[in-house]
């Protein structure tokens, strides 16, 4: 798997968590029921905010691309816009801080004092306009940061319809809900801008879910991807196959498996060959039915001979029927 994949993923995380408390913030900032701790928590200048951590994942992961990444504008407008997203972010806390903290101190100090108190009167004078002051850039900063979310959002979209990744395509279809809140046209558009159609990126998905050994959510994807899985779509018997071991269905398992054998393993399918071999040879520690562990030695030899490129014709391994006669 693709290094600068998994961090684009994260990346994404990342971002769908800031984009949705920023909105939560700002909800509740302009209802008059915000506090200073979601401000705190959320731009704060270390590994505690997700924003920062944002921030920090974009310059590690674009800002060590060599020019032969394509297309670099694509990443580094991204970088800059959660850059810029990042510190006026940082703007409007410190205001809003002048404004829920300080500002109380100050009122409560003068309310203390009383009018007939001259001492200070200059110096609370003077914080009085920085509050002032502080108010007005509080609310160019927030402006500011609502509008860069967006454009990040814009710019993130952007980036993402540049990558046919099987991870990246994965992660976008569990997080459709939060995905469609970026842009109005929806995760099927960026699929398509991705993919250039549903299927292929459907299909794409299962690959990545097989890699993984996501054997269900892997057919799930091959189901969605229909027949526009094409070459992909003989790793459903594998698939099939594998989650019926995991389920403990060893006789649907290596029915399953020998299907996938006899429609043929494509040359990229080393590592699923090697995982179904690892799972078929235990299986006669795990049953004691003869014919089913025979059927499974018959299937194992078979993987063992694709492994070494020696395929086999599909009529050479006993059937599990045939064995159970």
């Amino acid at each position: 798997m693709d290094e600068s994949n998994a961090g684009l993923v994260d990346i994404v995380r990342e971002y769908l968590d800031v984009n949705e408390r920023m909105r939560d913030l700002f909800v509740h900032f302009r209802g008059g029921t915000l506090g200073f701790g979601p401000v705190r928590d959320l731009f704060a200048d270390d590994e505690r905010s997700p924003l920062f951590r944002l921030k920090e994942r974009c310059h590690r992961l674009f800002r060590r691309r060599g020019s032969d990444r394509e297309p670099m504008w694509r990443a580094e407008l991204f970088d800059l816009a959660v850059g810029s997203l990042f510190h006026e972010a940082m703007k409007f806390r410190e205001n809003f801080y002048q404004q829920v903290v300080y500002a109380p101190r100050v009122r409560a100090l003068r309310d203390g004092l009383g009018a007939d108190h001259a001492e200070g009167e200059e110096l609370l004078r003077e914080f009085e306009k920085i509050q002032t002051a502080a108010e007005a850039r509080m609310d160019e900063a927030l402006q500011e940061t609502e509008a860069l979310l967006v454009h990040t959002g814009d710019q993130l979209w952007v980036l993402l319809s540049g990558t046919q990744d099987g991870l990246i395509t994965r992660y976008l279809l569990e997080q459709r809900a939060r995905i469609d809140q970026i842009h109005p046209v929806g995760l099927d558009q960026l699929l398509a801008e991705m993919h250039g159609d549903l299927a292929p990126a459907h299909a794409a998905a299962a690959r990545s879910y097989l890699e993984s050994a996501h054997f269900g959510h892997a057919l799930a994807a091959f189901e969605a991807a229909g027949e526009d899985a094409g070459d992909l779509s003989r790793l459903v018997g594998y698939a099939r196959g594998m989650q019926s071991f995991q389920a403990g269905e060893y006789a649907v398992s290596l029915e399953q498996l020998g299907g996938w054998l006899d429609a043929g393993v494509g040359a990229g399918d080393a590592p699923h060959v090697a995982l179904a071999h690892s799972a078929v040879a235990h299986i006669d520690r795990l049953v004691k039915d003869e014919a089913l562990v025979a059927c499974a030695e018959a299937v194992a030899s078979r993987l063992a001979e694709v492994a070494a490129g020696q395929l086999v014709a599909a009529d050479s391994a006993p059937s599990l029927a045939r064995e159970r006669k």
